[in-house]
C-alpha cells in the first residue's frame, strides 16, 4: 500500500517551487500526497495538480469577516457595537464577536485573529484523514503538522532561518525549540544554516537546496524587448523574484545613473513594489520596467531574455546572510551571468563556477560597475554563459531530490519503530 503524504505550506501555492518540486518527487516515487495550503478567496478549494497529488486549500478569514467587508470603516463599527451588545448574555458567542470586531481596526490584531483561524482550521482538516507521514514547510506549518500527527513521523523543512530573519524573533525561537522535540526528520536549504541548526539545537539536519527542475534544453527565451518595445540589442537587467525588503532592489534602481547601457526589469510582486514604483518614477531615466508576477511554467522563458540577472540580498539578518537563493540556479539554468550578493553561499557558487560577479550589494555603485563590465565585454559574458550552461548541469532537482527520497525512507524507518 501506497504511503500516505500530509504536506503543510502557509502559502496560496501558486507559486512555491520548493513545494511543487517535492510533491512531484514524491508521487513519482509511489508516495500519495496531499497538500493542505491557503486560500485567497478566488482559488478552488480542491484540485489535482497535474503532477498528481491533491491541493486543499484552507481559508483562514474569522466567522463575520466577510459579511463586514461589506461595510464602511465607520458602518463596520456600529454594526459591531450592535452585535456585541445582542451577544452579551452569550459569553462564547461574546468573545467571538470581540475577536471579530476588534481584527477590523488592528492589524496585529487581524493578522493574529486570521492566522489562528487559519492553523485550526488546517489541523481539523489534516486530521479527517491518518496519514503516514507529515511534512511541515517552515515553522508556521509545523503546530498543524505536530498536533495532526498523532505521533506519526514528522519532517521539519525549514526553508528558512525562522529564529533570525526579518519579523522573527525570540518567540519563534521558543516555539521551534519545543515542536522540535516532536519532529523525526528535520531539512535545511544548505550547509550553513545546517551548521547554525546544530549550534542552536545540538543535531545536524539534513540538506536539501533549492535548486530548479532539470530541463534537458535551455529554455527558449521570451520575446520580452518586443513586448516593452525596447531595442533588440538593448541589455535587459532582470530581477525575478518577490517584491520585498531586504532584497535589495532600492539599490538597483539607485544603480541606474551609473550603468551605461541597459533596462532594468522587475519580475513579481510584493509589499514595496508601489515603492520602487515610486523611486523609478522619480529617477525619471525611462529605462526601468514592472511586470506582474507570472506562473511558474512560463518564468524559464523570461529568464532565459535576460542579459544579467540579480541576485543582491542585503545582509540585515542570518537567514539573508546564508541564504543560496533559488533564483541564483534559476539563472544559471538559463544560461544567464549574474551580479550577486557577497554572502557565503551565493559567494561560493558564483566564484567556484565562475557565472558572474559578486559585489557589495550596498552600494550602487558597485552594482553598476559588474553590470556595466559584463555588458560591454561580450567575451567576458559569453564565458560566464557557457560556464552557467555547464553547471546546470549539476546544481538540478534530478539530482538532488534524492536526499529528499533519503529522508522519507529515514522517517518511515524511524515509524516503523515507534
Amino acid at each position: 500500500m501506497k504511503k500516505q503524504v500530509a504536506m503543510f505550506v502557509w502559502n496560496t501555492f501558486t507559486n512555491d517551487a520548493r513545494v511543487l518540486r517535492e510533491c512531484t518527487a514524491l508521487v513519482e516515487a509511489g508516495y500519495e500526497v496531499e497538500l493542505f495550503c491557503l486560500t485567497d478567496g478566488k482559488l478552488p478549494k480542491q484540485e489535482w495538480n497535474e503532477a498528481g497529488f491533491k491541493v486543499v486549500r484552507i481559508n483562514r478569514a474569522p466567522i463575520g469577516s466577510a459579511f463586514l467587508k461589506k461595510f464602511s470603516r465607520r458602518k463596520r463599527i456600529l454594526l459591531a457595537t450592535l452585535g456585541l451588545a445582542v451577544l452579551l448574555p452569550f459569553p462564547p458567542l461574546l468573545i467571538l464577536g470581540v475577536g471579530t470586531a476588534v481584527s477590523m481596526k488592528s492589524r496585529f490584531v487581524r493578522y493574529a485573529l486570521y492566522n489562528s483561524f487559519g492553523i485550526i482550521r488546517m489541523t481539523r482538516q489534516a486530521m479527517k484523514k491518518e496519514y503516514d507521514i507529515y511534512h511541515a514547510n517552515d515553522l508556521n506549518t509545523l503546530p498543524q503538522a505536530v498536533i495532526a500527527s498523532s505521533g506519526k513521523p514528522v519532517i521539519y523543512d525549514s526553508h528558512e532561518v525562522q529564529t533570525d530573519r526579518t519579523g522573527y524573533g525570540p518567540a519563534q525561537g521558543i516555539l521551534e525549540r519545543l515542536l522540535l522535540r516532536h519532529v523525526t526528520e528535520t531539512m535545511v536549504e544548505n550547509d550553513t544554516r545546517a551548521a547554525y541548526h546544530e549550534h542552536r539545537y545540538g543535531v545536524l539536519p539534513r540538506v536539501l537546496h533549492n535548486y530548479p527542475f532539470y530541463q534537458a534544453e535551455v529554455p527558449v527565451a521570451r520575446p520580452l524587448r518586443l513586448e516593452l518595445g525596447l531595442p533588440a540589442d538593448e541589455a535587459i537587467l532582470l530581477y525575478q523574484g518577490g517584491i520585498q525588503e531586504g532584497r535589495g532592489l532600492e539599490k538597483l534602481i539607485e544603480a541606474m545613473p551609473f550603468i551605461e547601457k541597459g533596462t532594468l526589469v522587475f519580475i513579481g510582486d510584493g509589499k514595496i513594489k508601489q515603492k520602487l514604483i515610486r523611486m523609478a518614477k522619480e529617477q525619471g531615466t525611462g529605462r526601468i520596467h514592472f511586470i506582474d508576477k507570472v506562473p511558474l511554467a512560463d518564468l524559464p522563458g523570461y529568464t532565459a531574455a535576460a542579459t544579467v540577472g540579480f541576485q543582491v540580498l542585503q545582509n540585515i539578518c542570518f537567514n539573508h546572510y546564508s541564504a543560496s537563493s533559488n533564483k541564483l540556479f534559476e539563472y544559471m539554468a538559463a544560461g544567464v551571468p549574474v551580479v550577486a550578493a557577497d554572502l557565503p553561499e551565493i559567494r561560493r557558487v558564483v566564484e567556484k563556477e565562475g557565472t558572474g560577479i559578486v559585489v557589495d550589494a550596498e552600494n550602487p555603485k558597485a552594482i553598476a560597475d559588474a553590470v556595466n563590465e559584463i555588458v560591454k565585454d561580450e567575451r567576458l559574458r559569453l564565458t560566464m554563459k557557457q560556464n552557467a550552461l555547464k553547471a546546470r548541469d549539476v546544481y538540478h532537482w534530478d539530482a538532488e531530490k534524492k536526499y529528499l527520497l533519503a529522508c522519507y525512507a529515514s522517517a518511515v524507518e524511524k515509524g516503523r519503530g515507534n
